[in-house]
Order: structure tokens, then sequence, then C-alpha cells
């Protein structure tokens, strides 16, 4: 956890427009819907992410609907 972010793992549900993505996270035992966004590195290594992928992703303590994508799992 670096500068406040919280690190969380969730699955891809579908692909939205550009390169955003519907997310299913699970916080205790909570099922919670959020949209994120493929990270710099992953973009420029171009790693593609798809629906039914599992991911990493980090999300800051100002906006908990948007997350970025930092790996996939």
């Amino acid at each position: 956890m670096e500068n406040g972010k919280i690190v969380l793992e969730g699955v891809v549900e579908e692909c939205l427009r550009g390169t955003e993505f519907s997310i299913r996270l699970d916080v205790k035992g909570k099922v919670k819907k959020v949209v994120g966004y493929i990270s710099g590195k992953m973009r420029k290594n171009y790693i593609k992410v798809g629906p039914g992928d599992r991911v990493a992703v980090e999300l800051t303590p100002y906006d908990l609907n948007r997350v970025r994508i930092i790996k996939r799992l």
C-alpha cells in the first residue's frame, strides 16, 4: 500500500468503450462493481485483458468507483 493506494483482486465482467472494463470485486464477502482502466505499463507492453480474466486493481480513497488495472493474474 503505497501513498494510500489499496490493491485488490477482481474479475473482468465486460469490455466497455475505449480501454475501460466493468470489474467485479469481492470485498469482505460483498460484491462491488467498478469501472477500471488499463495502466500505462500494461498499455505500453500490449498486455490484453478480456472478460473472465482475473486482475489486480489499484484504487485510491478519493474515488472508490474507478480503479486502475495494474496486473493480469
